[in-house]
């Protein structure tokens, strides 16, 4: 359990938006979001302190309305029902030797090893939060006697100032900016204005006196005008769908039985749940890795990367990046299965391993390659039937459906809870390979975050077992595959149907959509992210923020970095694979926090230095 850590310093006063004439200049950085990643910044600000900044007088202040530390996704006051969707001994926040970056090395205790607790559970939200405040008071007890911290809850609403000047930074409910040096946006998942379509069915759903639950936080989102027993459409069957199920269930009162079964309380309502695929995400692995690790990256590294930013143009995903992407993973599938598991290969690992490396990435000779050395189709890695599962797949009626969906499902865990499938659980770490390369080429779309998520980043076992029971009880219902929402103004309700059963449709007088908003530069309600844009700061295709991958410096609409606006986290196009780094994965975000936090104070040094030469 952690020791104990002394309090926070008390802000010395509110700084003035600029210092008196002939009054001591005071650096100071304000880091705008104190969640995970901004205490991830504030540990390697700490950790780099002494070699690049010294004993020099600092001010940091954090701006965020939630409590610093958790922030708003893992703060305490929510329900202890929703709970992390990682493994307590594969959360860490801080760093080990298999980072690559060049701040110290500070190691830290696992949250399992941190709050004493089994490290194959699946803690509580709040949990976590409790871990994340440790974290955060340390960082803030590591910066040293010099460094003052300023807590405001409060939101930040602009960022003025010249490119190489100082800037000031606009808070809502304070009549004066704060001063900085630097800024560094840590600002997590953001709420986005509705988009059309949303816009149209909330228009359709005030004058039916109809139910429309746009993309949000589930956490946030009122779900009280959900009545009891009445259909509700669903849209969406990603994590935010699998909260909704638990907020309307053992939220609600019901509880499951020692046989697994459900007993409903009658509160819940009836869950109608599709989406683009009709499955949820596939289950966490629930089994420890054995025996000799894949040697990644092999085909999708530095130098693979450094050759396609080397071409003309920009590279495309599809065509020069998704091959090498698959090559990638399909190593890692077969390093695992001819290893692990020789009896089911026809020849050996060497003679495979040198004939794949020849083959060109995408090419006709890997599948045959393939077809030859590995007999039965299973053990075959299939990416596109992984992405799609039931395309081309049609039910006989909707309840046909229903046993189909709850047989994938079964399927699923059995797959992900035996060890004879670790060939998946390698697949994983070549996921998490891929993502470690991918912000060096800036934003790739949409596509590939929600591949990754489906495969690798979906609910712990037991909540799938739990979704089992919900629909043999009734309270969840699957639409199946292409899902398609209606308003059907003269019944005045919601329809949906979808691929899976054609000509099936549900009626509801509520629709949710369970998926939280798509990125936007002109629907963000960030004011402060706003203001950004209209002051010529870039966005992605996607809706990103742009930034420099080296380290996190603001781009502008013509790629220039700013000198002094840095930005980390999944609003930009340097995101990274998760909320949460495993121990020993290297960690992506961890190094993006390093080269943030040593760039920002490679420039407080200099920008000290300056002042004493003046």
């Amino acid at each position: 359990m952690p020791l104990a850590v002394p309090k926070l310093p008390k802000p010395s006063g509110q700084p003035s938006a600029r210092p008196a004439e002939g009054s001591v200049h005071r650096p100071s950085i304000v880091v705008v979001g104190a969640g995970p990643r901004g205490t991830g910044f504030l540990e390697r600000l700490a950790a780099n302190l002494p070699e690049l900044y010294g004993d020099r007088p600092l001010d940091v202040h954090l701006v965020d309305p939630y409590p610093a530390g958790g922030g708003r996704i893992w703060r305490a006051g929510q329900s202890p029902l929703l709970w992390m969707n990682s493994m307590a001994e594969d959360v860490t926040m801080f760093t080990d030797e298999t980072v690559q970056q060049e701040g110290p090395v500070r190691p830290g205790p696992t949250l399992a090893e941190w709050a004493g607790i089994d490290g194959r559970t699946f803690p509580s939200r709040p949990a976590q939060g409790a871990y994340l405040r440790w974290v955060y008071e340390e960082a803030v007890a590591a910066l040293g006697p010099t460094v003052t911290v300023h807590e405001h809850r409060t939101r930040a609403l602009r960022i003025a100032g010249p490119r190489e000047g100082r800037q000031y930074v606009r808070l809502e409910g304070r009549a004066e900016p704060l001063p900085a040096d630097l800024v560094v946006l840590t600002i997590g998942h953001l709420d986005a204005e509705l988009d059309d379509e949303q816009r149209e069915l909330a228009a359709f759903a005030d004058r039916h006196g109809l139910v429309h639950l746009p993309p949000d936080f589930t956490a946030d989102s009122d779900l009280s005008a959900l009545r009891p027993g009445e259909p509700v459409i669903v849209r969406g069957f990603g994590l935010a769908f699998i909260d909704l199920m638990v907020l309307l269930t053992e939220g609600r009162g019901g509880r499951f039985a020692a046989d697994g079964s459900y007993r409903p309380s009658g509160r819940e309502p009836v869950l109608h749940v599709g989406s683009r695929r009709g499955v949820p995400y596939h289950s966490k692995i629930g089994y420890g890795w054995q025996g000799e690790r894949p040697p990644l990256p092999r085909f999708f590294g530095p130098e693979a990367v450094d050759d396609l930013l080397g071409r003309p143009g920009r590279p495309d995903f599809r065509r020069d990046v998704w091959p090498l992407i698959g090559k990638e993973l399909g190593f890692a599938h077969y390093h695992r299965l001819f290893t692990a598991h020789p009896e089911r290969t026809a020849v050996d690992w060497p003679d495979f391993e040198e004939k794949y490396a020849a083959a060109d990435p995408g090419g006709p000779e890997l599948p045959a390659l393939i077809a030859a050395a590995v007999p039965d189709p299973a053990d075959r890695l299939d990416l596109e039937a992984l992405d799609h599962p039931l395309d081309g797949v049609r039910f006989a009626s909707y309840e046909a459906l229903q046993e189909g969906l709850r047989g994938y499902i079964r399927h699923d865990l059995t797959r992900r809870h035996d060890a004879s499938h670790s060939v998946d659980s390698a697949v994983f770490l070549g996921l998490l390979s891929v993502y470690g390369q991918l912000p060096r080429l800036g934003d790739v779309g949409r596509w590939w975050h929600g591949f990754f998520s489906h495969l690798a980043s979906g609910p712990p076992g037991p909540r799938l077992r739990r979704l089992l029971a919900l629909s043999d009880a009734g309270i969840v219902r699957f639409l199946g595959a292409g899902i398609t929402v209606e308003s059907d103004e003269d019944a005045g309700v919601f329809r949906a149907g979808g691929a899976s059963v054609p000509g099936e449709w549900i009626e509801a007088r509520a629709l949710v959509e369970a998926r939280l908003p798509e990125p936007s530069p002109e629907r963000t309600r960030s004011p402060l992210l706003r203001a950004l844009y209209r002051d010529g700061a870039g966005a992605s295709e996607a809706g990103l923020l742009t930034v420099d991958p080296a380290d996190g410096r603001v781009l502008d609409r013509e790629s220039r970095p700013h000198p002094r606006r840095f930005a980390l986290g999944p609003y930009t196009t340097a995101r990274s694979s998760g909320a949460f780094t495993r121990p020993r994965t290297g960690g992506t975000a961890f190094r993006q926090n390093d080269a943030t936090a040593r760039a920002a104070l490679g420039l407080l040094r200099d920008l000290a230095c300056r002042r004493l030469s003046a």
